[in-house]
């Protein structure tokens, strides 16, 4: 599928347009709030809780953002929804509540996050959340798995891989060093079929995105931009860029 115009119109917000100085915390109402009120699309994280439910939350644990700690997936959707996030009074909302706060007004790129265990459910939740709604939506993954089991839950939605040369990090542990190759490299890209890329900006440029974009015509989208130096790599080598810690 072609992925929307929307995507290269507009810089999309990181998180939603959250500022933990001013007591916005990131994938938080406020945050989304903040985006849509300056226009911004918005770039979201969701996690899958005990209960099987799809809720806006970056990290596999909440020690980081709120007042609580251990594993977001240890608890349900309506627990999570009375932990108290660090410095405003905001909650975890579920993904289906955070598309209700946007409302539709600005588009909105929902990252599927993954522990490359070949765990479906929360995908499966995503798709039926997303097809449900007739909001601008698309959705990327690190994990190609994902993308291409979007490709067959949500064919009325573009679907992105997200990828970055370096995944030498705990998040990928459970990946084997083929694995980490082929995404480093795109090389899944027979199964995956993503219709854009998300690519680290400061891997800019690279063979990868160059060939999908220059090639295939696939949009580009940059994360995380942060600096005067991140925005020309940007707009040099993609067609989008995912931003945050200032207003573009």
């Amino acid at each position: 599928m072609k992925a929307p115009d929307w995507m290269t119109a507009q810089p999309i917000a990181h998180r939603g347009l959250h500022d933990a100085a001013k007591g916005v915390i990131e994938n938080t109402p406020g945050a989304a709030k903040a985006a849509v009120a300056a226009g911004f699309g918005i770039e979201c994280d969701v996690q899958m809780t005990a209960d099987g439910e799809a809720v806006v939350f970056h990290d596999f644990t909440l020690d980081r953002l709120t007042v609580a700690s251990g594993r977001v997936d240890a608890l349900t959707a309506a627990q999570l929804g009375e932990v108290a996030m660090r410095g405003t009074p905001d909650r975890i909302m579920t993904l289906k509540a955070f598309i209700g706060v946007v409302g539709g007004r600005v588009p909105l790129v929902v990252e599927v996050k993954s522990r490359f265990d070949g765990d479906m459910r929360l995908t499966r939740r995503v798709a039926e959340i997303v097809n449900a709604s007739p909001a601008p939506i698309v959705l990327k993954s690190f994990d190609p798995r994902i993308v291409a089991e979007l490709a067959r839950l949500t064919p009325g939605h573009a679907r992105g891989i997200v990828a970055m040369l370096d995944y030498s990090y705990p998040d990928y542990e459970t990946c084997t060093a083929d694995e980490k190759r082929d995404m480093a490299n795109l090389l899944h890209f027979h199964v995956s079929r993503p219709d854009f890329l998300s690519w680290r900006v400061r891997d800019l440029p690279s063979a990868a995105p160059y060939l999908c974009r220059t090639a295939l015509g696939l949009p580009v989208m940059s994360w995380t931009v942060r600096t005067a130096e991140d925005r020309a790599l940007a707009a040099a080598h993609a067609d989008q860029m995912v931003f945050e810690g200032f207003v573009p």
